[in-house]
Formats: C-alpha cells, structure tokens, sequence
C-alpha cells in the first residue's frame, strides 16, 4: 500500500507545538468587524453615483418641478388680484381670471403627477442597480467575511436598508427641489408684494430654525440605532428559525422568547424616542403656520387701513404664510426620512465597498487536466492574532490516494481543507497541485477541480435535479439521473410523488439526512472533480444508510485524490495513509496498520473509540 510521505520519518511521535489552534476549532474563524467612519455626504454622493445614470430623465423632471412650483406660487397671486378686482365693472374680465386661476391649478396637478410617476421610475430602477451591486458584491466577499457575521444582519440590508433607501429616493429628490425653489419664488413674491410685511411674517423664522435644531439634533442618532437594532433582530429571527429543531431539543423556548423581547425592546426604544422626537415636527410647524396667519391678519389689517396694501395682497400673504413654512415643513419631514435612509444607505456601501476576496495572480492561469497531486511544503496560517491553527505542516500525497485527517477538535484539519481550496492562502510555505503552486492557479478554475461532500448537507429549494445538477449545470436529464443511479438514490427518487421533479423545501425537509447525503454525493458525481473532500460525511447517519452512503462514496473516491476528515475511526481505516493532526502540527503518519503498530497517539484514539463501543 502506498504511503504519505512527509518532511519527518513516518510514523513518529513528535514534539507538541508551542502554537495552538484553540482560537478556531474546526477551522471556522472569528475576527473584529471593521469599522468605518459615518460620512453623511459621502454618502450621499455615492447614491448620486446612481441616479447621475439618468441626468436627462432627472433634468426633465427638475423642469416640471419648477413647472410646479411656479403654477403653485402664481395661484395665491392671482387669487389675490381677481379680489382686488371684483368691484371693478366688467364680469367677462372676472370670469377670464376665475377660468386662469382654475386653469394655473390644473395644470399645477398635472406637473405634480408628472414628476411624481417619472421619479418613481428612475428610483426604482436606481435602486435595483443598487441591490444588484450589493447581491454581487456579497458573492466576491471571502469566506471569512461570512462566518464573523450573522447571516440575518446581511439579510437585512439586502431588504430593509434597501428598501429604506428606496422610499426615500421616490420622493426626497422632488421634495428637495420643490421646497427650495417654492420658499426662495415665495420670498421674492412677498418682498415685491409688501417689503414691510414680510419682514414682519419672517419673524417667526428664528422660532422654527432654533425648534428645528432642537429636534434634529436628537432624532438623528436614534433613527440610526433604530437601524443597527432592527438589522441584530433580524439576525436572531433568522438564526432562530434556522435552528428551531436544536431550540426546542433543549428547551430553550423560553429563553430565545426572552432574549427576542429583549433586543425588541431596544428596537422599540429607539423607534419610539426617533417617532417622538420626529413628531414634534408638524406640531411645532402647525403652531407657527397659526402665529404667521395671526401676523399677517393684524398687521395686514392695520396697514389695509391705513391704505398701505389691498385685501387681495392680504389673501395673498395669508396662502404664500400658510404656504411659507410648508416647505420648510417639507425638509424637515424629510430630513428624518433621509437620516434613516442614509443610515441603510451606510449599511449598504459599507459592504458594497468591503474588501473583496483577492484578485488571482496577474499570471495565474486555469487549472485543467488536473492528476490530482497534492503536496503541502511547511505550510502556517493562523487566522488571527498570530495564533497560528496550523504549523509547518508538509505532506504529498500522490494521484489516486486516499488520505484521511484524524485529530481532536481544534486540530487544524478543516484548515487545512480552506488552504487546499484557497479560501485562505498560507501565511508561509507552498501548496502545490501537480507541481504547480496553487497561487498561481485562479481560484476559480482551482474549486472546479474539487467537490465537497460534508456533514451538514445543504440542499436548495429547488427541484432535486437541479439540486443535483448544481455539481455541472450543463449537464442533460440522463447524466443527472445516472449519477443518482450510481450514488444509490435512484430508488427512493423515484418513489417521491414527482420524482426527479420534487421540490424540497429550504432545508431539505421532507426526505430523510441519510437520504440528502446521497443527494449531494450526487451531485459530487455529476461534477467529476479529480479532488474528493469528504468532511464528516457519514458522522449523522445510522449504521444502515452509512453503509449504503459507503458504497455510493467508494464508487466516487475511485480514481480520484480523495481527502477525508472523519472522528469516526472506522471509516479512515481503508485510506491509503492516515495525517494525526494534534494542536496544528502533523505528530504521525502512516498506514492505519503501521500507525496501530508504533502504538502513538493514533493508537489511543483507536482504543478510546473501542471501549466506548465496547461499553
């Protein structure tokens, strides 16, 4: 039988390592999250980025905004003059201005319904350009990313930061523009109107400017933790959901009902103190709309007397007052909305702009014709804090051999499967394939050559051939159907009540673990790869289906480099050579016969497993 051949004599008992892979077991690693400065205007300008693509679209609707605004300002003025005209003589001059002020409101609707059904449109499609970047951008993101966040937190960006920044974009552009453009026509008007009444109106302006900061002020940082505490339920409903079954193994109900009341209640904190400050807006607004008019009908009143101004400039004044603070009311209103969507909008750039996965090598080239020759060469990496999880680990194993990784947990077995697959490169030494660095392979081109068969199935929730056509989406219905012959699942695919056809929900319920196992042994099949990893792929099934699943794994190891990671002893025996792995370090090697003989660690596992059996 042939044999791993490593950097020491194998088998051998060596030295334990001072460097331990304790910070990750299993290879799963955990880091800080990155933080990044809150930058309202950059952020701002990075939303533009996606609404400059329409700058004709958005100019044409700019027109009838100032359209709008324009009819809007005319109305009160000609209200105001048909007033100063009804005692004059000549009816057909009244009706004409009565037939213009209906025909200026008209058509002031129409450029409102205009602009309104215009920037919705571009939003939208600005929004799904957005999301598509963000969706994109989450698939070029490193693995590590992943496991250091909860999968609901990413969810919610994906949808209510998005959707957040959606509402706001189908009106804040219009409102924005439609405000300023209203409020500084409405000024000159007044001021051509009667200089000294508007000076006397605009008393009320440091009363709102002074309210308006007090308000902003506070509801600012709670609309933004109204976010982050909305994103971290998301999360925990999504966890919870997803391990309801391990929930109510343990009877842990009642203390996820806790802890959802918990982090709802923070969400209803900061919700209620955003909406309660924010809801001073329209009352403080209301109370100056009232002490405007209330100014406006005294000193108007006195100076009509005294024959300064007409009843109609009195009109006048009263609409453009009620109408002054209505865009100012207008920003305010918007101003919380657009705090909370810059709030999403942060959340979403913040992985849009995250540092993706690294780039292939300038002279990397596609793996192809893959033998399947293996060889580690003083291979470290630790994850984080320079503890390292593995450490000058060497290792060759030859096409066609099958080697199994044994140790405790922590060990650095799954480390050494996300180096092979490049999920992480090596912090010193090389792996090779057929002799070629994998650094200088694409990443891509690398993965094709590999298929994973794991512990934790993951089935999608689609029909089951296309779950198992997901190992090679070219393939046709009859590669799809004999790979299933030859992983043991024709059978039982046959019997469900559409066949190949049936959909299976989101997590595979409905068919039984061992069942889902032979699904993706599969799809492993179909893929052809030249690398096998089995990672604990028989560790949660019966003694029954294992050996049904062995006999679909034994057809799919053959002719293949195959790696195998298994805590269940029994199922490594076969394997052309065995890896101990103890605290990151490679301390025995060898054949399970050979290993068994040198009576080392390996040998006490062996003996540990069997008197557990045993007993």
């Amino acid at each position: 039988m042939s044999r791993l051949q490593t950097q020491s004599a194998a088998p051998s008992n060596a030295a334990s390592v001072s460097a331990s892979g304790k910070g990750h077991p299993g290879g799963h690693p955990q880091g800080k999250k990155k933080q990044k400065p809150k930058d309202m205007f950059g952020t701002l300008f990075k939303v533009w980025r996606y609404l400059s693509a329409y700058k004709s679209s958005l100019a044409l609707i700019l027109l009838m905004v100032i359209l709008s605004s324009g009819l809007g300002l005319l109305g009160p003025y000609l209200l105001g003059y048909t007033i100063d005209r009804i005692d004059y003589p000549g009816h057909y001059s009244l009706i004409f201005l009565l037939g213009l002020l209906g025909l200026v409101y008209l058509l002031g609707s129409i450029t409102q319904w205009l602009q309104n059904i215009w920037m919705i449109r571009i939003a939208q499609s600005a929004v799904y350009r957005m999301r598509n970047d963000l969706f994109n951008s989450m698939h070029r993101l490193p693995v590590a990313y992943f496991s250091k966040r909860q999968h609901g937190e990413l969810m919610s960006r994906l949808t209510n930061d998005i959707d957040n920044v959606s509402q706001t974009l189908n009106s804040s552009f219009i409102q924005l523009s439609s405000s300023i453009l209203t409020f500084v026509g409405m000024l000159g008007l007044m001021l051509w109107l009667s200089p000294l009444l508007t000076l006397i109106t605009l008393t009320i302006v440091p009363a709102m400017f002074f309210g308006m900061k007090w308000i902003t002020n506070r509801t600012g940082k709670y609309f933004k933790e109204q976010q982050r505490h909305l994103g971290d339920l998301n999360g925990f409903i999504e966890e919870t959901f997803s391990g309801q079954k391990m929930v109510k193994a343990f009877s842990q109900e009642r203390r996820v009902t806790e802890m959802f009341e918990e982090k709802g209640a923070r969400l209803r904190e900061a919700g209620y103190w955003a909406q309660t400050y924010s809801g001073f807006i329209p009352k403080l607004m209301n109370m100056l709309n009232n002490a405007s008019f209330a100014i406006i009908a005294g000193a108007g009143g006195v100076m009509a007397v005294h024959e300064m101004i007409t009843v109609g400039v009195i009109v006048t004044f009263a609409e453009y007052a009620r109408q002054f603070t209505r865009p100012l009311n207008d920003l305010a209103n918007q101003f919380n909305t657009f705090l909370s969507a810059v709030a999403g909008a942060e959340r979403v750039f913040e992985i849009i702009e995250e540092e993706p996965e690294a780039k292939d090598e300038a002279n990397a080239k596609a793996a192809s014709m893959v033998r399947g020759e293996i060889e580690f060469r003083n291979v470290s990496f630790a994850y984080e804090n320079d503890i390292q999880t593995v450490s000058d680990v060497s290792f060759h194993l030859k096409p066609g051999q099958t080697a199994a990784l044994v140790g405790p947990t922590g060990a650095g077995k799954s480390t050494i499967i996300n180096l092979l697959s490049r999920f992480y490169d090596p912090a010193e030494g090389e792996i090779l394939l057929d002799g070629l660095n994998t650094r200088d392979l694409t990443r891509a081109s690398l993965r094709q050559q590999m298929a994973f068969v794991q512990q934790d199935t993951f089935l999608f929730q689609l029909s089951i051939r296309e779950n198992i056509r997901y190992g090679r989406l070219d393939a046709t219905d009859e590669e799809v159907e004999r790979a299933a012959e030859l992983a043991n699942a024709h059978s039982f695919i046959r019997k469900l009540p559409d066949g190949y056809d049936t959909v299976l929900d989101q997590d595979g319920s409905g068919i039984s673990q061992g069942q889902k196992q032979l699904i993706t042994i599969a799809r492993a099949i179909l893929a052809d790869p030249a690398i096998l990893i089995l990672d604990e792929a028989t560790s949660s099934i019966d003694t029954v289906t294992e050996l049904r699943i062995q006999d679909a794994l034994y057809r799919l190891m053959e002719g293949r480099t195959n790696i195998v990671i298994a805590h269940r002893l029994n199922t490594v025996r076969q394997a052309d050579v065995i890896i101990v792995l103890v605290e990151g370090q490679i301390i025995e090697s060898g054949s399970h016969e050979e290993l068994m003989e040198h009576k080392g660690f390996y040998y006490e596992l062996v003996q540990s497993q069997f008197e557990r059996v045993s007993s």
